[in-house]
């Protein structure tokens, strides 16, 4: 079992985000919203157990936190629960506010661990995949948007800025692999779309830190955000070689995030009709996890969901996991 698990409870927080969002901007009802985030909770609980059982059981914990291709991954264990705070907080901001800032804490200890684990580390260049834009990019621009919906601007504004720097750096380390180095194994291929998440993650907490106006840094990030959408498009012969497995879920809240970007602009665009138009990309998005959800739970059933499944430990490298199924 390998952390890249917790990509599903990240993908189901993402459409709910979407959801209450549209919620926010054009009243749609709260109920799909609330619904989901305890689906999401649910499911992070799930796994979280189940991951922990299982690493403890193999005694493999600290090979996870240092193997070069699923550390990254391991993040999500608490950056997940920094979106659940943010849902909790509308319904019970005390409990909200505390869920949040322990995951919070959490969040920049674990990237601030992994960034200097990185910097010691042997990695070759080919190691490095988009997964590594989740603890610090990922965590930070999360850790914005929320720390701006509880009210707290200058933390709001100095998670952005951890966010975005880091997104600088490693960004720029990941695209040179992306552009340079041999193609990703099959197995992370899919990890490409989180290429994706950054614009969109940016602005959408951009919106909750500027009152949700359109200005040059919200109108810069969306650019970006389209190039990397249009990405996407020549991409999908490339997706539909992977076989199916967690990975898949990579796909899932960096779409959603994109999803709620284009929420947020109906909204602050005041665009006729825009009620309708959200409709439409909540119908759209909610099937797509949805069909993804369904996937999942008929190839678990089938015991043919995760690699390796008779293994006691992970591939440890990029060249073992080329070689998973």
């Amino acid at each position: 079992m390998t952390p890249n698990v917790f990509g599903t409870s990240f993908g189901v927080c993402g459409l709910a985000q979407a959801w209450s969002t549209a919620h926010a901007v054009s009243g749609v009802p709260r109920w799909p919203a609330d619904t989901l985030w305890i689906a999401a909770a649910g499911i992070w609980l799930a796994t979280l157990i189940w991951y922990a059982t299982n690493v403890l059981r193999a005694g493999r914990l600290r090979a996870d936190v240092n193997d070069p291709v699923f550390a990254p991954f391991t993040a999500l264990i608490v950056i997940v629960p920094m979106l659940l705070g943010i849902a909790l907080g509308g319904h019970a901001r005390a409990a909200g506010e505390i869920v949040f800032l322990t995951a919070l804490v959490l969040t920049v200890a674990a990237g601030s661990w992994f960034s200097g684990q990185w910097i010691i580390a042997d990695l070759q260049l080919a190691q490095w995949h988009p997964g590594y834009l989740l603890p610090t990019v990922a965590g930070g621009l999360i850790a914005a948007g929320g720390s701006a919906a509880f009210g707290y601007d200058t933390l709001a504004m100095v998670m952005f800025g951890y966010g975005a720097i880091s997104w600088l750096v490693l960004g720029s380390i990941i695209l040179v692999r992306l552009f340079t180095a041999p193609a990703l194994p099959m197995a992370l291929r899919p990890t490409i779309a989180i290429e994706m998440a950054p614009p969109v993650v940016a602005g959408n907490a951009w919106f909750l830190l500027n009152g949700g106006h359109i200005d040059a840094v919200a109108a810069g990030l969306a650019g970006y955000a389209a190039l990397m959408a249009l990405i996407q498009l020549r991409l999908i012969p490339v997706y539909r070689q992977v076989p199916f497995g967690p990975g898949w879920w990579a796909y899932s809240f960096s779409y959603a995030a994109a999803f709620t970007l284009a929420v947020n602009w109906l909204g602050a665009e005041q665009t006729p009709g825009r009620t309708a138009w959200i409709t439409v990309l909540l119908a759209v998005l909610t099937l797509a996890v949805t069909a993804l959800g369904i996937r999942t739970v008929q190839h678990l059933a089938n015991a043919s969901y995760l690699p390796h499944a008779n293994s006691t430990s992970p591939p440890s490298t990029v060249g073992d996991l080329a070689k998973s199924p």
